[in-house]
Protein backbone atom coordinates (compact mmCIF):
# COMPACT_ATOMS: atom_id res chain seq x y z
CA UNK A 1 0.00 0.00 0.00
CA UNK A 2 1.76 3.36 -1.24
CA UNK A 3 1.64 6.09 1.37
CA UNK A 4 0.08 9.12 0.84
CA UNK A 5 3.59 11.33 -0.48
CA UNK A 6 4.07 7.98 -2.60
CA UNK A 7 0.79 8.30 -4.46
CA UNK A 8 1.29 12.24 -4.46
CA UNK A 9 4.98 11.88 -6.48
CA UNK A 10 3.48 9.11 -9.06
CA UNK A 11 0.83 11.45 -10.06
CA UNK A 12 3.36 14.35 -10.58
CA UNK A 13 6.08 11.94 -12.59
CA UNK A 14 2.94 10.62 -14.68
CA UNK A 15 1.35 13.93 -15.47
CA UNK A 16 5.11 14.91 -16.58
CA UNK A 17 6.05 11.42 -18.62
CA UNK A 18 5.19 13.51 -21.91
CA UNK A 19 7.70 16.10 -21.44
CA UNK A 20 11.57 15.61 -23.01
CA UNK A 21 14.04 15.06 -19.77
CA UNK A 22 16.37 18.30 -21.80
CA UNK A 23 13.34 20.72 -21.84
CA UNK A 24 14.13 23.51 -19.06
CA UNK A 25 11.07 26.09 -17.89
CA UNK A 26 12.53 28.62 -20.02
CA UNK A 27 12.42 26.66 -23.18
CA UNK A 28 8.74 27.59 -22.67
CA UNK A 29 7.14 30.76 -23.58
CA UNK A 30 4.14 31.74 -21.36
CA UNK A 31 1.83 34.06 -22.42
CA UNK A 32 1.74 37.89 -20.51
CA UNK A 33 -1.33 38.77 -22.28
CA UNK A 34 -3.60 38.77 -18.77
CA UNK A 35 -6.23 41.53 -19.03
CA UNK A 36 -5.12 44.55 -16.87
CA UNK A 37 -7.81 47.36 -17.53
CA UNK A 38 -11.26 47.12 -18.37
CA UNK A 39 -13.06 49.48 -20.05
CA UNK A 40 -15.32 51.35 -17.16
CA UNK A 41 -15.55 54.88 -16.98
CA UNK A 42 -14.17 56.41 -13.43
CA UNK A 43 -17.98 56.97 -12.44
CA UNK A 44 -18.38 53.26 -13.30
CA UNK A 45 -15.63 52.75 -11.40
CA UNK A 46 -16.80 54.09 -8.06
CA UNK A 47 -19.87 52.56 -8.32
CA UNK A 48 -18.75 49.04 -8.51
CA UNK A 49 -16.17 49.71 -5.89
CA UNK A 50 -19.35 51.14 -3.43
CA UNK A 51 -21.20 48.30 -4.09
CA UNK A 52 -18.47 45.57 -3.42
CA UNK A 53 -17.30 46.84 -0.34
CA UNK A 54 -20.80 46.93 0.67
CA UNK A 55 -21.20 43.48 -0.13
CA UNK A 56 -18.45 42.76 2.62
CA UNK A 57 -20.43 44.04 5.35
CA UNK A 58 -18.24 47.20 4.97
CA UNK A 59 -20.30 50.63 5.53
CA UNK A 60 -19.77 52.60 2.80
CA UNK A 61 -20.97 56.22 1.43
CA UNK A 62 -20.16 58.77 -1.22
CA UNK A 63 -19.69 62.16 -0.35
CA UNK A 64 -18.01 65.36 -2.28
CA UNK A 65 -15.26 67.13 -0.75
CA UNK A 66 -16.91 69.57 0.64
CA UNK A 67 -18.96 67.36 2.61
CA UNK A 68 -15.76 65.17 3.86
CA UNK A 69 -15.20 66.93 7.45
CA UNK A 70 -18.82 66.49 8.39
CA UNK A 71 -19.02 62.43 6.72
CA UNK A 72 -16.28 61.90 8.84
CA UNK A 73 -17.65 63.62 12.17
CA UNK A 74 -20.48 61.60 11.67
CA UNK A 75 -19.27 58.38 11.07
CA UNK A 76 -17.14 58.61 14.62
CA UNK A 77 -19.98 59.99 16.31
CA UNK A 78 -22.30 57.21 15.10
CA UNK A 79 -19.86 54.81 16.51
CA UNK A 80 -19.32 56.35 19.67
CA UNK A 81 -15.54 56.59 18.58
CA UNK A 82 -14.14 59.79 20.20
CA UNK A 83 -10.59 58.59 20.97
CA UNK A 84 -9.30 57.69 17.46
CA UNK A 85 -5.98 56.85 16.15
CA UNK A 86 -4.66 58.63 12.99
CA UNK A 87 -1.24 58.94 11.13
CA UNK A 88 0.77 61.66 11.65
CA UNK A 89 0.46 63.22 8.10
CA UNK A 90 -3.70 62.91 8.36
CA UNK A 91 -4.98 66.35 6.26
CA UNK A 92 -5.92 68.81 8.65
CA UNK A 93 -9.29 68.97 6.47
CA UNK A 94 -9.98 65.07 7.56
CA UNK A 95 -9.32 65.66 11.82
CA UNK A 96 -12.40 65.87 13.48
CA UNK A 97 -12.88 68.97 16.00
CA UNK A 98 -14.65 66.98 18.57
CA UNK A 99 -12.62 63.75 18.81
CA UNK A 100 -9.29 63.34 20.61
CA UNK A 101 -6.89 62.47 18.11
CA UNK A 102 -3.80 60.05 19.26
CA UNK A 103 -2.01 61.04 16.43
CA UNK A 104 0.68 57.98 16.05
CA UNK A 105 4.35 58.29 16.70
CA UNK A 106 4.95 54.79 17.58
CA UNK A 107 2.30 54.34 20.36
CA UNK A 108 2.21 51.64 22.16
CA UNK A 109 0.11 48.43 21.15
CA UNK A 110 -1.91 48.53 24.00
CA UNK A 111 -2.91 52.24 23.15
CA UNK A 112 -3.90 51.13 20.08
CA UNK A 113 -5.80 48.68 21.08
CA UNK A 114 -8.01 50.67 24.15
CA UNK A 115 -8.26 53.30 20.61
CA UNK A 116 -12.23 53.93 20.05
CA UNK A 117 -11.20 53.45 16.38
CA UNK A 118 -8.53 54.66 13.51
CA UNK A 119 -9.15 57.36 10.74
CA UNK A 120 -6.92 56.92 7.80
CA UNK A 121 -6.36 57.11 3.97
CA UNK A 122 -5.19 54.19 1.40
CA UNK A 123 -3.34 53.56 -1.28
CA UNK A 124 -5.58 52.43 -3.83
CA UNK A 125 -9.16 51.26 -4.00
CA UNK A 126 -9.97 48.11 -6.69
CA UNK A 127 -13.02 48.23 -8.21
CA UNK A 128 -13.76 44.65 -9.28
CA UNK A 129 -12.93 43.18 -5.99
CA UNK A 130 -14.06 45.93 -3.64
CA UNK A 131 -10.59 46.23 -2.09
CA UNK A 132 -8.85 48.77 -0.15
CA UNK A 133 -4.97 48.82 -0.84
CA UNK A 134 -2.81 49.86 2.13
CA UNK A 135 1.00 50.46 1.57
CA UNK A 136 2.23 52.21 4.38
CA UNK A 137 1.98 55.45 2.07
CA UNK A 138 0.60 59.17 2.72
CA UNK A 139 -1.76 59.33 5.33
CA UNK A 140 -2.00 55.70 6.10
CA UNK A 141 0.89 55.67 8.76
CA UNK A 142 1.92 52.39 10.26
CA UNK A 143 0.70 48.71 9.59
CA UNK A 144 -0.26 48.29 12.71
CA UNK A 145 -2.27 50.74 13.56
CA UNK A 146 -5.08 49.52 11.22
CA UNK A 147 -4.91 46.09 12.96
CA UNK A 148 -5.38 46.87 16.36
CA UNK A 149 -7.95 49.25 16.58
CA UNK A 150 -11.88 47.72 16.27
CA UNK A 151 -13.16 50.53 13.89
CA UNK A 152 -11.50 51.37 10.92
CA UNK A 153 -12.80 54.45 9.48
CA UNK A 154 -11.08 54.99 5.70
CA UNK A 155 -10.97 57.42 3.24
CA UNK A 156 -11.06 56.55 -0.39
CA UNK A 157 -10.55 59.37 -3.10
CA UNK A 158 -12.68 58.01 -6.46
CA UNK A 159 -9.18 58.95 -8.34
CA UNK A 160 -7.55 56.44 -6.19
CA UNK A 161 -9.82 53.44 -7.90
CA UNK A 162 -8.58 51.43 -10.47
CA UNK A 163 -10.58 48.76 -12.26
CA UNK A 164 -8.81 45.84 -12.33
CA UNK A 165 -6.16 43.97 -9.70
CA UNK A 166 -3.41 44.06 -11.87
CA UNK A 167 -3.93 48.11 -12.74
CA UNK A 168 -3.53 47.93 -8.46
CA UNK A 169 -0.35 45.56 -8.69
CA UNK A 170 1.56 47.65 -11.62
CA UNK A 171 0.37 50.94 -9.12
CA UNK A 172 2.39 49.53 -6.26
CA UNK A 173 5.69 48.48 -7.99
CA UNK A 174 7.64 51.76 -6.36
CA UNK A 175 6.61 50.37 -2.54
CA UNK A 176 6.64 46.82 -3.62
CA UNK A 177 10.62 47.77 -4.05
CA UNK A 178 11.00 50.37 -1.34
CA UNK A 179 10.09 47.14 0.97
CA UNK A 180 7.15 48.45 2.33
CA UNK A 181 4.29 46.84 3.74
CA UNK A 182 1.14 46.31 1.12
CA UNK A 183 -2.22 45.48 2.34
CA UNK A 184 -5.00 43.88 0.91
CA UNK A 185 -8.14 44.82 2.52
CA UNK A 186 -11.64 43.40 1.49
CA UNK A 187 -14.13 43.87 4.13
CA UNK A 188 -14.00 43.86 8.22
CA UNK A 189 -11.40 41.22 9.29
CA UNK A 190 -13.20 37.92 9.38
CA UNK A 191 -11.89 34.12 9.40
CA UNK A 192 -13.51 30.39 9.38
CA UNK A 193 -12.86 27.61 11.72
CA UNK A 194 -12.84 23.73 10.03
CA UNK A 195 -16.77 23.66 10.63
CA UNK A 196 -17.17 27.28 8.89
CA UNK A 197 -18.10 29.58 12.18
CA UNK A 198 -17.04 32.71 11.40
CA UNK A 199 -15.52 34.83 13.66
CA UNK A 200 -14.73 38.95 12.88
CA UNK A 201 -12.09 40.70 14.10
CA UNK A 202 -9.52 38.29 14.93
CA UNK A 203 -6.72 39.61 12.02
CA UNK A 204 -7.93 43.15 12.51
CA UNK A 205 -10.83 45.70 13.12
CA UNK A 206 -14.31 43.96 13.37
CA UNK A 207 -15.87 47.19 11.61
CA UNK A 208 -14.86 49.00 8.59
CA UNK A 209 -16.06 51.53 7.34
CA UNK A 210 -15.62 53.83 4.12
CA UNK A 211 -16.13 57.09 2.65
CA UNK A 212 -15.74 57.45 -0.92
CA UNK A 213 -14.54 61.36 -1.91
CA UNK A 214 -15.83 62.55 -5.34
Amino acid sequence: MPTAREEVLARVREALRDIPAEERPDDVPVARDDRTGGGATPEERVVRFAERVADYRARVQRVSRAELPTAVEHALEARGAYRVVVPPDLPAEWRPADAELLVDGELANDVLDAADGVLTGCALGIAETGTIVLDAGARQGRRAITLLPDYHLCVVEAEQIVETVPEAIAALDLAAREHRPITFVSGPSATSDIELSRVEGVHGPRTLEVLVVG
